[in-house]
């Protein structure tokens, strides 16, 4: 197959119009809508291996998103300089490659990841969200708390089974390490920003968490709650996802030192390859 380079893609969109990250047939998708384009220029089979950090769910949006993809070297060193610009030419306006560059050839996108961070936004403005931030703020009908959002979630934050937030999947684990999970509110605007940032997330982890918060937040559960639901090994019916279009992936973190890269890589692959 000869010498294939590997290129990271750092990738943003608006996931309004896309039925999520992963290629589905009928749908439209960011991984579909990129590969076409990827054919378009390079031709049919030319890049393989298209592999992301994170399939984010339909109706959620990125900033910071990062793929990877295989290009025979030869092709690499012909189309790599103005690549990026042909891309932004031709790709739909709500998404856009913001990146590319070779990176190591023991460079995974998904598996070297060191942790993924999301963002969330909320307004409980009495007349909702700016028209123009619609597409990526939720607006929640009653007046929110920062200290009681910050109470709920500091019981979430560690190393705990998530299983009450997740969608099951069979032999697939729950455990995941959340690192870092805040809210603070934006002066300019009021609006409530949530900040979670774990080593992976299971789907549906993240809204699911933002919806447990918000009910604590605006007073209806005592902050306690959210965390009490660790206790649960399958999924809490009394938790309520929280609408996709508020959350948005803002950066993937991957180790410093390249040489760690495949090591990162083969741990992480004990770790969630049986479960996924």
């Amino acid at each position: 197959m000869g010498v294939r380079v590997r290129a990271r893609l750092d990738i943003a969109y608006d996931g309004t119009d896309f039925s999520g990250w992963a290629v589905q047939p009928e749908r439209r998708t960011v991984a579909g809508s990129l590969l076409a384009v990827l054919e378009q220029i390079l031709g049919a089979g030319v890049a393989t291996g298209l592999t992301v950090a994170g399939r984010t769910d339909a109706g959620v949006h990125a900033t910071g998103q990062v793929a990877h993809v295989d290009l025979p070297d030869a092709v690499w060193a012909a189309t790599g300089p103005t690549l990026l610009r042909r891309l932004g030419g031709l790709l739909p306006g709500d998404v856009r490659v913001t990146a590319l560059a070779e990176a190591p050839a023991e460079f995974d996108a998904r598996f070297s990841a060191t942790f993924r961070r999301y963002q969330y936004r909320v307004t409980d403005a009495p007349w909702g969200a700016e028209p123009l931030r619609r597409r990526d703020t939720l607006a929640w009908p009653r007046t929110l708390d920062v200290g009681l959002l910050n109470a709920a979630a500091a019981g979430l934050v560690g190393e705990h089974d998530f299983a009450a937030f997740c969608k099951r999947k069979e032999n697939a684990t729950t455990v995941r390490e959340v690192t870092r999970l805040d809210w603070h509110r934006v002066a300019a605007d009021g609006v409530l920003v949530a900040t979670v940032q774990a080593d992976a997330f299971c789907q549906a982890m993240v809204r699911s968490l933002v919806g447990a918060m918000l009910v604590a937040g605006d007073g209806r559960r005592p902050p306690e709650w959210p965390a009490a639901q660790l206790t649960r090994r399958e999924r809490s019916s009394a938790v309520t996802v929280a609408p996709p279009h508020g959350l948005t992936l803002v950066e993937v973190g991957y180790p410093a030192d390249p040489g760690a890269l495949a090591a990162r890589a083969a741990a992480t692959r004990r770790l969630r390859v049986p479960a996924e």
